[in-house]
């Protein structure tokens, strides 16, 4: 029986999400005008920010761009606010676009050298507590200078990669053999092994996530909110790694300890093994590799090397702004790989783009909180209190937010608010700088509670990968728990305690001293 026009419409409506969800969201839309009109702009508004927070929780169920746009369009549409306002945003944040458009797209052409590190990794360690350690760190250290998306999708990568070669080996091929490594039917294999196999695997990119996160609050090209709360702070590359050091350093040795402990007691569902017959198998694939790989495969690896090397120091000591040296990655790595084709070049950007639409959506809900104050209140009362218990309040509210929602959003309202309170004069620029630090690392650390959070999360639940290692959302939401309640705990008692005044303080004298010395010995040179 043919599908009536009203049955049409409703099943194509945002495709293949549940009905239920399809029905919210036309609410919201004709809910929307009515509040704002006859209502109370305010409320209006504030009901917008709970639809759009709602899209992020439910982006399992349908991604936020097409929802959350259709709210972001309604809302310039009746006034809320002004495609002006909207494109001022976009204006005043394009580097932080520019960063998920050339950075995320320069990693895509380096994956071959992360992915024969991470191989190596996995196939000479044999100690399940250092090459957990091993991945949690090197995740981190990535993530400090590349994006957490990138990262954890090469991750997933060799994941995905060991899975199906285990799969097609143990069900009686050979490594060249078509196999379909998505079959649950398959008699051949053992399954004991297997499940062994699967949580090994959770273990190990339930760790990465983590260690994404953890490096990712250290510079500000770690995640696009952090590139945000710098251009407002006016701080550079080693200025924002200094003043978040404090909080930072103490964070990453907890998440390291609560690495070690978790696998060495196995709790929280970590502590699986590699069982032997797999580590066989994958040991003898890297051996296939290592044989057939020619000069012209060893030259290409040599050439990510020297641009991961660029890559860094350019990061490292502001050469550029960070879109700009992720589009020099771009060149470098295409021109001297011999990558020149237009499709191959057009594959880089599909990662990137659709999450660069999305906080475009994010900067016109912004722009509407702008327009009608939504958050003055909330600000006003927190920057009521002071010192050590106003920056422990936003840490904290800022925490909880990101849990729920995603942390470039709420990292975005809260340093343009705090930002307004600076030029109006509430409070003191050494103290905007302190609360510019409780913001970051309340929107980095406690959103590792659950995908919503973070977005490398997310992107791994939604992953090809997390059926075949049944990672389920409530088993991710377990396994990070350990996680969450260390890092947030150690976060707030830096923040609460004082030290983190006192060492920024410190750590900023220090960066001053060694600046000024290195400028005194330039000098001299320069001078003639």
């Amino acid at each position: 029986m043919p599908l009536t026009i009203s049955q049409a419409f409703i099943g194509n409506f945002l495709g293949n999400s549940p009905k239920w969800y399809k029905i919210a969201i036309l609410s919201f839309l004709i809910i929307n005008p009515i509040l704002f009109f006859y209502v109370s702009p305010f409320v209006a508004g504030w009901v917008l920010v709970l639809e759009f927070i709602f899209t992020l929780a439910m982006a399992l169920k349908c991604y936020p761009l097409q929802p959350g746009g259709l709210l972001a369009i309604e809302a310039v549409a009746i006034g809320m606010t002004s495609a002006n306002q909207v494109l001022h945003e976009i204006e005043a944040n394009l580097e932080v676009l520019l960063l998920l458009v050339f950075m995320v797209a320069g990693i895509y052409f380096m994956k071959q050298l992360l992915l024969f590190a991470f191989t190596k990794i996995i196939t000479k360690i044999r100690s399940k507590i250092l090459v957990s350690l091993m991945f949690c760190l090197t995740s981190a250290f990535l993530s400090a200078f590349l994006d957490a998306l990138t990262v954890i999708a090469v991750i997933i990568a060799v994941a995905v990669g060991f899975y199906a070669i285990y799969h097609k080996v143990a069900s009686g091929k050979d490594f060249s053999a078509d196999h379909d490594h998505t079959s649950e039917n398959n008699t051949q294999l053992n399954n004991s092994e297997l499940e062994s196999f699967r949580g090994f695997l959770r273990n190990l990119l339930m760790h990465a996530g983590v260690g994404t996160a953890l490096g990712g609050v250290c510079t500000m090209v770690g995640e696009p909110q952090n590139l945000i709360i710098a251009a407002q702070a006016n701080w550079q590359f080693g200025e924002f790694a200094i003043r978040m050091a404090p909080v930072t350093v103490p964070v990453l040795i907890a998440g390291t300890l609560t690495c070690l402990l978790v696998e060495k007691f196995h709790i929280f569902g970590y502590g699986a093994k590699l069982p032997d017959a797999v580590h066989k198998i994958l040991c003898d694939y890297a051996a296939h590799e290592d044989a057939h790989r020619t000069n012209k495969d060893k030259m290409k690896l040599i050439i990510q090397v020297l641009v991961g090397v660029w890559l860094i120091a350019g990061l490292a000591l502001h050469l550029a702004s960070v879109g700009l040296v992720g589009l020099s990655v771009i060149i470098l790595t295409t021109a001297f790989n011999g990558i020149t084709d237009e499709h191959a070049l057009g594959k880089a950007f599909e990662e990137a783009l659709p999450f660069t639409a999305l906080l475009a959506v994010f900067f016109a809900i912004v722009a509407v909180i702008i327009d009608q104050h939504l958050f003055a209140p909330v600000i006003q009362w927190a920057l009521s209190y002071e010192g050590n218990t106003q920056l422990v309040i936003f840490y904290v509210a800022n925490g909880l937010l990101s849990m729920v929602s995603d942390n470039v959003f709420v990292g975005t309202v809260y340093i343009n608010e705090v930002k307004a309170a600076l030029i109006d004069g509430q409070i003191t620029r050494d103290q905007f700088d302190l609360l510019a630090v409780a913001i970051n690392t309340g929107t980095n650390l406690p959103s590792v509670a659950t995908p919503n959070g973070q977005a490398a999360f997310l992107f791994l639940l939604t992953s090809a990968l997390a059926p075949l290692i049944r990672l389920s959302y409530g088993r991710m939401v377990w396994m990070a728990l350990p996680y969450t309640i260390v890092l947030s705990i150690v976060g707030v008692l830096a923040i609460e305690t004082g030290f983190l005044e006192q060492a920024t303080q410190y750590f900023y004298d220090s960066h001053m001293i060694i600046h000024h010395s290195a400028k005194e010995v330039i000098a001299p040179l320069t001078s003639h």
